[in-house]
């Protein structure tokens, strides 16, 4: 079992390949390895619960860590209370120690 760290920075309304993170992390944990997701910068526009055509909610219905980076959701307005079920706020520390592990595998996008 491994385990993956996906980086999603890009907002999934625009992006064209935004379901590259959705498909990969969800075939990865399908096979059993340990997947989160840490979305950050534009990428956490889609972590709104009202957020229509969202990825987010397959993502947790599949077992997956969701986390939103707090700094990525004030800047752009969201509150804690507006999260989509499954999402949880973190810091950037959070994905640091995420990261660092020894056996984690990282993936930006």
């Amino acid at each position: 079992m491994s385990t993956y760290v996906f980086i999603e920075s890009r907002d999934p309304f625009e992006s064209a390949d935004s379901r590259f993170v959705a498909d990969t992390a969800t075939a990865l944990k399908q096979q059993g390895d340990s997947v989160t997701v840490f979305l950050v910068q534009n990428g956490v526009l889609g972590a709104r619960a009202r957020a229509r055509g969202s990825h987010i909610t397959a993502l947790a219905d599949a077992g997956i860590e969701l986390l939103a980076d707090d700094f990525s959701l004030r800047e752009r307005g969201i509150a804690r209370g507006e999260l989509a079920s499954g999402v949880k706020e973190a810091t950037i520390g959070s994905l640091v120690d995420l990261i660092a592990r020894e056996d984690a595998k990282a993936i930006w996008h």
